[in-house]
This record gives structure tokens, C-alpha cells and sequence, in this order.
């Protein structure tokens, strides 16, 4: 009986640690597939849906350069991203190498068939606690990821696709980020004429705020303007 316990023990952590090893190999493919991009500089469109701010879609122009600089900048100088929102990028989260990937079961996202990938960080100190993703094997793309920080909450991103999914860059991200402990920038009209009391301000802030970036072209690895991720 003993022995039957060990055997079952075993066997066990031996299929573990197999899907451990096949969850990296995928994690390692699609690392592979982004790592395609070494820059680029895209345009498209933002539009910022949060109880308590009145933004009008305007046009942005997102700067990106290997490992993870990352770079929104908005018509009208208000780019209205929580911290952690350069993760609206993948390249950022997969920029990380240091940590466990455990496969945690299969869904269907958006349409399509994904396996489900939690990674978690090696590094105690990581700010990032944990991020699940949903892959679609099939075509090496991340379809959502949901991230949980240390210090600024959990926050979900799904991914639309088109014409550069073979670069693994998507035409639409959706962002979406409890508001709870949220900060409005200086400069952002408020949707309401009287200023926000203590009640308002947490009523308001107990929804979930979205970010939705339209990309309308990308120019891949053509390089960067000097010195613009110094500003």
C-alpha cells in the first residue's frame, strides 16, 4: 500500500513537472515570435471609458523598443493610462523570464480555442504577483491576460488581431482596471459641475475604467526618434 502511495506520488509530480516543461516551451514560443520586433512606432486611436472623466477619443502614437520601453503619447497631452498600463503591451510581460509557468486548464476567448497559463514571478520582490494568460496555441497569439500587481491591483487586457498577427501585435486592445484606488490626472474635466465629494468619489470609484486603443498602422522595426523615451 505504501508503495502503491508512492508510485501514485510520483507519477504525480512526474506529469507535472512534464506540463511545466511543455507550458515553458509555448511561454518560449511566443517569446520568439515577439522578440520578431525590435521596435516600432504605431499610430492609432484612444478611447477612455471611466465614470469620473470626461475624454474624448483623440489620437495617439505609441513608441515601443526591446526589452520593454514602451511609450503612449496623446493628442492634447492627456494620456490617461493607470501605472502598470505600459503593460498594455505584451512584449513588457514576456520581457521576464524569471518565472514558473503552470498550465491551469482550456476556455474559449473571444472565439477561439485558448489554453490557459499562469505565470508566476521567482522574484519575491516581483510587483507583478501573477498573470494568467489565455494562448491561442494554434496561432501563438495571447488573446487576454489578467495581471495582478502588488501595488496597483489587478488589471485585464484582451487582444484583437489582423493584419500583423504574424508579428504578434494586435490591431485593438481593451484594458480594463478597477478604479478604486485610481488618481485623476491634473487637467481632466469631471463629469459633474459641483466637485466630488468623499461619498461620490467611492461610489464612482468601485466600477471598472476601460481603455480601448484602436491601432491603425505599425512601422516595425524602422527605428526610434532619438531620445523619446526620455521625456
Amino acid at each position: 500500500m505504501k508503495a502503491f502511495i508512492v508510485f501514485f506520488l510520483l507519477t504525480g509530480l512526474c506529469i507535472q513537472t512534464v506540463q511545466a516543461q511543455d507550458e515553458t516551451a509555448l511561454i518560449e514560443k511566443i517569446k520568439q515570435k515577439l522578440d520578431q520586433v525590435q521596435n516600432y512606432v504605431a499610430t492609432g486611436s484612444m478611447k477612455t471609458d471611466v465614470a469620473f472623466i470626461k475624454a474624448p477619443v483623440g489620437k495617439v502614437k505609441i513608441y515601443f523598443q526591446q526589452p520593454n520601453h514602451f511609450k503612449l503619447v496623446r493628442d492634447g497631452g492627456i494620456s490617461i493610462l493607470p501605472k502598470g498600463g505600459v503593460s498594455v503591451n505584451m512584449n513588457a510581460i514576456m520581457a521576464n523570464n524569471n518565472y514558473v509557468a503552470l498550465f491551469a486548464g482550456n476556455s474559449i476567448t473571444d472565439g477561439f480555442s485558448t489554453k490557459i497559463v499562469k505565470l508566476l514571478p521567482m522574484n519575491e520582490n516581483s510587483d507583478i504577483i501573477l498573470t494568467t494568460l489565455y494562448i491561442d496555441e494554434k496561432n501563438l497569439l495571447i488573446r487576454k491576460a489578467i495581471t495582478t500587481t502588488r501595488d496597483n491591483g489587478t488589471y485585464q487586457i484582451n487582444l484583437q488581431y489582423g493584419q500583423y498577427s504574424n508579428w504578434g501585435l494586435p490591431d485593438k486592445v481593451i484594458f480594463t482596471f478597477n478604479t478604486k484606488d485610481y488618481k485623476i490626472p491634473k487637467g481632466v474635466t469631471l463629469e459633474m459641475d459641483e466637485p466630488l465629494t468623499d461619498a461620490d468619489r467611492k461610489k464612482m470609484q468601485q466600477k471598472e475604467g476601460r481603455v480601448i486603443i484602436d491601432y491603425t498602422s505599425y512601422s516595425i522595426n524602422k527605428g526610434i526618434p532619438l531620445g523619446i523615451f526620455k521625456h
